[in-house]
């Protein structure tokens, strides 16, 4: 996700909008060959030491080959990257850190339907959507359920010094309008990470956030009728993804 930092847990602020047509831009699967070109994309959004090396990239791409997926622009610069993994919910339960999740290893061979959102790196907004709606009906097709992250709250170092004896659980959530307060958890939850589900802290080094961190879920939209899309051959849902992406 190299020092660990809250960005690589799928949080991203808002990208920019994307001058690049969604046809030109190329959405698959992550191979070796693709850690330079990630590489630039990492040092190009992240501040030197924020940024992925070579090894872990690599790392993920080995480990996770069907959960690593890419964007990439006609003369192949990576526009965006997504890293996950499979969790069990015991696992992300036990877990002190943003590190204890999110560590390269071998899959648990027990069956587990959800994810972990280990990194999300992107410079266009279009190509998120792309990557979202690529893995998709691969997701359905696998019985993935649901995916979890870990997110920063960076409105809470100058909540906490008006409200210094409120628990944090409290702002984590705080609502106004229906919508969370803390503009990072509401960023997410635009983005379907609507389940707040634990906070807990020194998860990772963020001082804004004063190094907590809010565990969130968001469910895979229609992954409920799982074994109906087992039976689904891939090509089908694949050209149902667009229409069935913006319905839901």
């Amino acid at each position: 996700m190299a020092m660990v930092s809250p960005r690589r847990l799928v949080q991203n602020h808002p990208d920019r909008g994307s001058d690049t047509p969604s046809s030109s831009i190329e959405v698959r699967f992550l191979r070796p060959g693709d850690v330079e070109a990630l590489i630039t994309l990492e040092q190009t959004k992240w501040d030197q030491g924020q940024a992925a090396d070579r090894a872990e990239l690599a790392a993920r791409i080995q480990a996770y080959p069907r959960l690593s997926i890419g964007a990439f622009a006609t003369d192949g610069a990576a526009l965006a990257s997504l890293f996950m993994k499979p969790i069990k919910t015991a696992e992300l339960d036990s877990a002190a850190t943003w590190a204890d999740c999110a560590r390269v290893e071998t899959p648990h061979p027990e069956a587990t339907g959800s994810l972990f959102g280990i990194s999300l790196s992107s410079v266009d907004a279009d190509a998120v959507t792309a990557i979202f709606e690529f893995f998709w009906p691969h997701a359905l097709k696998h019985g993935w359920r649901d995916i979890y992250l870990g997110s920063p709250m960076p409105g809470l170092q100058a909540w906490r010094r008006i409200n210094p004896d409120i628990p944090v659980d409290v702002y984590m959530r705080e609502k106004r309008h229906g919508l969370p307060r803390d503009p990072q958890l509401r960023y997410y939850r635009n983005k379907g990470f609507k389940d707040i589900v634990a906070c807990k802290p020194e998860y990772f080094p963020h001082a804004a956030s004063l190094d907590y961190g809010a565990i969130l879920r968001g469910h895979i939209p229609l992954s409920a009728g799982a074994p109906l899309w087992r039976l689904v051959p891939l090509p089908w849902l694949k050209q149902m993804r667009r229409l069935l992406f913006r319905l839901v």
